[in-house]
């Protein structure tokens, strides 16, 4: 009789041990993985606020409940990313945010099995993210910008703004590819506008950086985005009222920051992508499968207290498309 037991208990443990791996599996809660250049936002209540988790709410993601996060963050030193990227890989997370191009890069470089969604990149195609659009290709997808196309409407925007404008000089980050360029320089050659690369590699750069566009008598200033521009915001602001040169930007938060005006894709919007994005994935898409999505709406933002330091009367024409006019 003991053997007849014993032997029910072994049967009854294997049929038993599938359905406890089974269930297991089952309850495993999937995990995200961030990689960000910037700091870790310091309002207590980001989260609550974000784009990304309304649209993750909505399509019924909790964090803590049934999906956990793992977030990293570089504290604008882009040398840690990649150590960052091989953490989230080494977590085995189900899906990594790759913030903008750096991030991409490091993420890309850490994972060729991993789902990496873009969250902002400048030009996917033209930054070699992914073959093409609607064919990303392996396991990169999510939401890049038409930047040769917003770059030619910035500099329309900026020549409308200041019709005397026929010399305008670019901020951009050296060692760094620049996506739309290529639509800037012909922009120029159509509004018969020249161009002054201005160069920067630290935040010591800046000072030197204006002076050389105000000897060389540029009359306005388009700012590329890139990470020590972005940490440098106030700064550029500032030192643009300083030197009198109007300034165009991409995103609405460098206006806020003091510039002048911008003209962009609207973040939140993107964020809500890129949340169906990451739903999608979790509930099985393959990265490859996913076009690329680019945005539909644009802003243009404008800061009628900088335009007044600058001494520039913006036109009705311009006023009467805005956005937003902040006072």
């Amino acid at each position: 009789m003991r053997r007849i037991g014993l032997a029910i208990g072994v049967v009854v443990m294997l049929t038993l041990a599938p359905l406890a791996a089974d269930a297991q599996k089952a309850t495993k809660v999937p995990r995200i993985g961030t990689l960000s250049a910037f700091s870790a936002p310091s309002q207590p209540d980001w989260q609550q606020r974000s784009p990304f988790w309304a649209v993750m709410r909505e399509l019924g993601w909790i964090e803590g409940q049934n999906i956990l996060m793992e977030r990293r963050w570089a504290e604008w030193r882009l040398d840690r990313l990649p150590v960052l990227a091989a953490e989230l890989v080494e977590l085995k997370v189900d899906v990594i945010l790759a913030n903008a191009g750096a991030e991409i890069i490091a993420a890309k470089h850490a994972t060729k099995t991993i789902p990496i969604v873009m969250v902002s990149s400048l030009d996917a195609v033209e930054q070699g993210f992914v073959a093409s659009l609607a064919r990303p290709g392996e396991n990169v997808t999510g939401v890049t910008s038409m930047t040769s196309e917003l770059s030619r409407k910035r500099l329309d925007l900026l020549k409308e703004t200041v019709p005397r404008m026929v010399r305008v000089a670019i901020l951009q980050c050296a060692g760094l590819p620049l996506p739309g360029l290529t639509g800037t320089l012909a922009a120029a050659r159509a509004l018969r506008v020249s161009l002054q690369l201005l160069e920067v590699r630290a935040a010591d750069d800046y000072e030197a950086a204006f002076a050389a566009a105000t000897r060389e008598h540029a009359e306005a200033l388009v700012v590329f985005t890139c990470y020590l521009n972005v940490q440098n915001a106030s700064r550029i602001a500032a030192l643009a009222a300083t030197h009198r040169l109007p300034t165009m930007y991409s995103e609405k938060g460098w206006v806020e920051a003091g510039g002048l005006m911008s003209y962009g894709p609207r973040l939140p919007d993107m964020y809500r992508l890129v949340a169906r994005y990451v739903d999608k994935i979790l509930k099985g898409a393959k990265p490859a499968d996913l076009p690329v999505e680019q945005p539909t709406k644009f802003e243009l933002v404008i800061n009628l207290k900088a335009a007044k330091a600058l001494g520039l009367t913006i036109p009705q024409s311009i006023l009467v498309r805005a956005d937003e006019i902040i006072q």
